[in-house]
């Protein structure tokens, strides 16, 4: 028995396939999700998704969102999703400096959250390309 699993961003459907397990970002920790498991409504938070097909883990960067869990159906609607194919290692690590030096610099609250989800989500990304690269 396995896992159908679909993740929608505003713009399309970035992932629409089924699994044996999901390790989700959720907004308090990794969340994980096998067959049978119980319904479930919970937020995400800016991480990465870990999808395993047969002994193959594949890595999903996720932007914030919602995902429902029911009858072996996860449907998971977010800001946006980056497959570990789309992002560039080296451009995710610049962008991660970048975000950390802007912190340092920010003065108002507006900036400061600003650098902050930049952090994350080039943390995230960095995160994902690593898992992919060493299983």
């Amino acid at each position: 028995m396995s896992l159908k699993i679909k993740v929608i961003a505003p713009d399309k459907t970035v992932w629409d396939a089924k699994a044996e397990e999901v390790i989700l970002p959720s907004s308090t920790g990794q969340l994980g999700i096998l067959t049978g498991h119980a319904p479930l409504l919970t937020a995400l938070d800016i991480g990465v998704m870990r999808v395993r097909i047969q002994k193959e883990w594949i890595a999903i960067v996720l932007l914030g969102g919602f995902a429902e869990v029911e009858n072996n159906e996860i449907i998971i609607l977010v800001n946006g999703a980056e497959e570990v194919t789309e992002i560039n290692l080296e451009e995710a690590n610049i962008l991660l400096e970048t975000a950390t030096n802007k912190l340092r610099e920010a003065v108002t609250n507006k900036d400061k959250i600003e650098a902050t989800q930049n952090i994350r989500k080039a943390r995230a990304r960095v995160q994902a390309i690593t898992m992919e690269n060493n299983p």
